[in-house]
């Protein structure tokens, strides 16, 4: 198998898991949150959101220029605003994983913040960075939350304790 071929079943099969966690997050508990360091359910969500809408630019673009002055967070007004956002940033996505070639994994993609070069590395490292592994660990994050607020907890690599018999 290809490693495009594997990133895009990888890609396929987080979205469908952290939808699941998505659906399970009561819409009257979006402002809350564990601790006050901590974003709320609708802040945390919304982040996983936009990490998923990172694959466009990733595979898009040679790079970002963030400015974390202009940059405003996506936080949804409910969870039907949250899965709306969320299908059609994975929609976009499995769009740019299907256009391009095993050989544009290589390429490199830098990250600057203002103009200043944060790193530079190939597409294939940051995709599975910014989109994959950053989703995994804020879904792990989300399903404490979950935990927390009653909610049943989704499986995400097997069934969780609530999907037992």
């Amino acid at each position: 198998m290809k490693l495009i071929d594997s990133l895009r079943a990888e890609f396929d099969h987080e979205a469908k898991t952290t939808r699941k966690h998505f659906e399970r997050l009561p819409d009257d508990k979006l402002d809350w949150r564990p601790h006050e360091k901590s974003f709320t359910a609708a802040g945390l969500a919304g982040h996983i959101a936009e990490c998923v809408g990172w694959t466009v630019p990733i595979f898009n673009e040679d790079g970002i220029d963030f400015d974390p002055k202009t940059y405003k967070p996506y936080k949804p007004e409910s969870v039907a605003d949250l899965l709306k956002t969320f299908d059609e940033n994975v929609e976009k996505g499995q769009q740019a994983l299907a256009a391009i070639s095993e050989e544009t994994l290589d390429e490199l993609w830098s990250m600057k913040v203002m103009g200043r070069v944060v790193f530079e590395r190939p597409k294939a490292a940051v995709f599975r960075d910014f989109a994959l592994s950053h989703v995994i660990h804020h879904r792990g994050q989300l399903s404490v939350y979950l935990r927390l607020l009653g909610a049943a907890v989704p499986g995400s690599y097997g069934p969780s304790a609530d999907e037992q018999g």
